[in-house]
């Protein structure tokens, strides 16, 4: 990248992203941001998640990727920021505002850099107090240049070396490196099996009409400060630690539902009617991006039993292991937890800090 004198009075330029991976447009959207400002905020969106298909870098080795096709002049003018995913856009707004107001205390005049590529950009237009830089068409992130594209190629071939060189023209030479490097871990070749078995779901339901909507119940149940979690048993999310729960039935309500699946993976001894009982709130989850499995809207059953002793358990069905989970090491776990269920637990539970400007 150049190192361009900034042209305009901004004293801060932001730009946000997954950049899973930091790919050629990417680049280019970054030079923007560093032609804009003196000073470069990148935001890296989906921290603190367990590795997925959808997210396979942590939020440190997506810094570690953009540091390493900086010069040495342009590291010296950008901070990262991590910021987790709330699946409530407000919130999340919030959270990037504060951190970058955090970082840049002194800054008046912020930038925003960005480029409309399809419905997933709304976002851009939840900064009013920022002025948004569009990209020009000659930078923009568009045609097959998709970083979604270019995950599906690592994942699907089985010789990396092959799969590089398909996405060869859209990586910068840093990049394909640190990939090349990456893959190495035994991370990988979970994200691999991972991948095989969301392809095979997604197959079964390639015959439908129009692409169905799952309907599916969890249970948080409180006990003694303690809350019952399952460990996931088989891919997708192997080993992360999730809520009880699973599909609706043709012929339950909901809460039928939710103490079936939550008596299926845990055998909790407690009678159906104390669960009924000890009900004391639903919420509905309907993020369309909270699961990769295809839109899935969750009804999550807050139980609180309110004994001071944790019932037995044991676990089956699809879940490896059950466990009592004191409520204070929850916001440890964030980062082993399936797909939104942390943030599940934190609505019920508040985990994470206010995040409000």
């Amino acid at each position: 990248m150049t190192n361009k004198a900034p042209a305009n009075n901004f004293d801060v330029a932001v730009l946000i992203g997954r950049f899973q991976p930091f790919h050629h447009g990417h680049a280019q959207l970054l030079q923007r941001a560093l032609d804009t400002a003196p000073q470069v905020v990148i935001a890296l969106g989906s921290s603190f998640h367990a590795r997925s298909t959808k997210n396979p870098f942590t939020w440190q080795e997506r810094a570690s990727m953009i540091c390493a096709c900086l010069s040495e002049a342009d590291k010296e003018r950008i901070r990262f920021v991590a910021v987790r995913d709330y699946y409530d856009d407000v919130r999340w707004a919030h959270a990037v505002q504060k951190k970058v107001h955090a970082l840049m205390p002194e800054a008046k005049q912020v930038a925003l850099i960005g480029h409309f590529k399809d419905a997933s950009s709304y976002y851009l237009n939840r900064f009013p107090r920022w002025q948004l830089i569009e990209a020009d068409q000659t930078i923009a992130v568009d045609g097959p240049l998709d970083a979604t594209l270019i995950r599906r190629v690592l994942f699907e071939s089985e010789d990396i070396n092959v799969s590089l060189d398909v996405v060869d023209q859209f990586l910068p030479k840093a990049i394909r490196q640190y990939i090349k490097a990456w893959v190495i871990y035994p991370h990988f070749a979970d994200l691999v099996k991972e991948h095989q078995q969301l392809n095979k779901y997604k197959a079964a339901w390639n015959a439908a009409p129009y692409a169905p909507i799952f309907s599916t119940v969890d249970a948080i149940v409180k006990a003694a400060e303690h809350i019952l979690l399952v460990q996931r048993g088989g891919f997708p999310g192997k080993g992360l630690w999730a809520l009880p729960g699973g599909f609706l039935e043709q012929d339950e309500r909901l809460l039928q539902g939710a103490i079936r699946e939550l008596t299926e993976e845990t055998n909790l001894a407690i009678l159906d009617s104390t669960l009924e009982n000890a009900l004391v709130d639903v919420k509905v989850f309907d993020h369309p991006g909270r699961s990769q499995r295809g839109r899935t809207i969750t009804h999550a059953h807050f139980f609180d039993l309110q004994i001071d002793h944790l019932p037995d358990i044991n676990a089956a069905d699809d879940a490896a292991a059950a466990a009592w989970v004191p409520i204070s090491a929850l916001a440890a776990m964030e980062e082993v937890f399936f797909d939104d269920h942390f943030h599940i637990l934190d609505h019920f539970l508040t985990l994470s800090e206010p995040d409000h400007c």
